[in-house]
């Protein structure tokens, strides 16, 4: 979840928390292949192994900076689901956004391979897509590090002295994590040059408008501060328009 910070991080052991993060990213890299490369029947697939690290590799970068320097941020990313506080509704989005969005279209993405249903996109289009699914995986660690309350679940971190982020990209966005992540979800059916692939795709998207009117509800009801930061920052998602 989105918001800000002042109060130093909590004292948390750097070794276990380093080990559960290796363990995540070796899991997260050894499915992520697994799903796309059995989809495709194939191993020769630049596409996959030119994606897996675009989104793989700001993300390790960006956490093993937090495991250094707000440790128990990482502590509350993997425990929030079992914290108190946590809304219901968004254990539903967390699922639609972190798991079945994106295993949908891995599987969609390989078997359009497979089997070619989509007519292949000139690969200037392909690698300019990539270069925003980068962009927009990179803007959203961005947003992850400068904010130390950005949990995986929407909730008040009141055991964590929950208060109002308005640095770094938070002048300009108040959820500038999901903007990225948009960002990225939206170039990849042209990176993919896949047309079937647009279709989980824009159940994750619209998933990510829904959760975030409703956090940003929350967030204006139940955190000290963030209404009057909302006055100021006025876009939540898209600068100019929403």
């Amino acid at each position: 979840m989105e918001s800000s910070n002042s109060t130093p991080p909590s004292k948390v052991e750097i070794a276990p928390v380093a080990r559960m993060a290796v363990f995540r990213f070796l899991f997260l890299g050894a499915f992520m292949l697994a799903v796309l490369f059995l989809s495709a029947d194939r191993l020769d697939w630049w596409e996959a192994w030119a994606y897996m690290a675009v989104a793989l590799v700001p993300m390790i970068v960006a956490r093993f900076y937090l495991i250094f320097t707000a440790p128990d941020q990482i502590v509350e990313r993997v425990d929030a689901p079992q914290r108190e506080h946590v809304k219901p509704w968004d254990r539903i989005f967390v699922l639609v956004i972190a798991f079945l969005g994106p295993v949908a279209a891995w599987i969609v993405a390989g078997l359009d391979v497979r089997y070619g249903w989509s007519p292949d996109l000139p690969i200037a289009i392909q690698i300019v897509a990539l270069v925003f699914v980068l962009a927009g995986t990179t803007f959203s660690n961005w947003a992850m590090i400068v904010n130390r309350f950005y949990s995986s679940h929407v909730r008040i971190q009141k055991d964590r002295g929950h208060a109002v982020v308005d640095r770094g990209p938070y002048r300009v966005l108040r959820h500038p994590g999901y903007a990225g992540d948009l960002v990225s979800w939206i170039a990849i059916p042209f990176f993919f040059s896949s047309i079937w692939i647009a279709i989980p795709c824009l159940g994750v998207i619209l998933t990510y408008f829904v959760r975030t009117a409703l956090e940003d509800r929350t967030l204006q009801e139940e955190l000290p501060g963030y209404r009057e930061y909302a006055g100021k920052v006025r876009f939540r998602l898209v600068p100019g328009i929403w």
